[in-house]
């Protein structure tokens, strides 16, 4: 799975045990109604947030996690992670030196069609 989107925070990797580290990355979504979504990478995967900033485009390679924990008092209660492995950067929609199409010509252009007759032959299959 995949998230794509404008990263908004990347924190500081944390010794959370002495086998265990994280660090969290989040990344607002780009669409109707955007999503900030929490992404955690663990262990040797927290270094690869150390090339990125906020404001960046990215797209961040991901695994849904979960997991089941049961109180002292016996309640059940259920848990989930979003673990990323993998992120890219991704470039601007319109790249300054990009190949670009050329720009439309205005209507006035194109010549307008001075009679047409029903019967003429046309080579439109309908």
């Amino acid at each position: 799975m995949e998230v794509t989107g404008k990263v908004k925070v990347i924190n500081a990797a944390q010794q959370v045990s002495a086998s265990f580290k994280k660090r969290e990355l989040v990344v607002t979504t780009e669409e109707q109604y955007p999503q900030m979504i929490m992404i955690e990478f663990h262990q040797d995967k927290t270094d690869l947030l150390n090339n990125y900033q906020v404001g960046e485009t990215v797209k961040v390679s991901i695994n849904l996690r979960g997991r089941e924990w049961v109180s002292p008092q016996g309640e059940t209660k259920y848990f989930n992670t979003i673990v990323g492995w993998r992120i890219e950067k991704l470039q601007a929609e319109a790249p300054a030196g990009g190949p670009q199409m050329p720009p439309m010509p205005a209507s006035e252009a194109f010549e307008p069609v001075s009679s047409l007759k029903e019967e003429e032959h046309d080579d439109l299959p309908f």
